[in-house]
């Protein structure tokens, strides 16, 4: 049961952002701007996106990582990864 509300969480979160995304491209290209200034909106838009999805995958490493950076985890034979 818990499985089903974790894939409605997801279907719904992605459908959010799929919608605010496809309505956010939409308003930038039917606004009344001439089409240089729309593409400079849109590569500066598409630049700070993925510097965004770049800082947020390092946080998630390193959250991942329980803070600890460049250290690796060895197996010891027993229940523990250390």
């Amino acid at each position: 049961m818990a499985r089903s509300h974790d894939n409605a969480v997801t279907t719904a979160v992605l459908a959010l952002t799929a919608g605010a995304l496809f309505g956010a491209v939409a308003a930038l290209l039917l606004a009344p701007a001439p089409g240089s200034e729309t593409r400079k909106r849109l590569c500066g838009f598409q630049e700070d996106a993925a510097e965004r999805v770049r800082r947020y995958a390092r946080e998630a490493r390193l959250r991942a990582s329980g803070g600890r950076k460049g250290e690796d985890l060895h197996y010891d034979g027993g229940d523990a990864w250390i």
